[in-house]
């Protein structure tokens, strides 16, 4: 099941505090960005983010749910309808997420 542009707007609005906030579709669900770090993404209409230890220490009940068959297991993210929960959130995991490779040129 593919998740919907209208939960993808839900979140992401609830990101909106936030600046550089960014997404990209992939396979009917969405890859979530912050300042150009992959944190989570929405998958089934579920926002879920990557363990790092800054995330489980914020979330230490979450459960662990697996994206897509064959993908590593991330968080559920209950709390969506929070705000302040989730800028949060997102801002405890930035420094633990891994900085992205750069680009290799053609």
């Amino acid at each position: 099941m593919a998740s919907s542009k209208e939960y993808l707007d839900f979140v992401l609005g609830q990101l909106s505090e936030l600046d550089e906030i960014t997404y990209r579709a992939m396979m009917g669900e969405y890859i979530i960005y912050y300042r150009s770090k992959i944190v989570g993404g929405i998958y089934d209409d579920r926002l879920l983010v990557k363990p790092v230890k800054a995330a489980v220490d914020y979330m230490p009940t979450a459960p662990y749910e697996l994206p897509y068959e064959g993908a590593k297991e991330m968080l559920l993210v209950e709390e969506v309808d929070n705000r302040d929960f989730l800028t949060g959130l997102f801002n405890a995991m930035y420094e633990e997420l891994p900085t992205p490779k750069p680009k290799k040129k053609k």
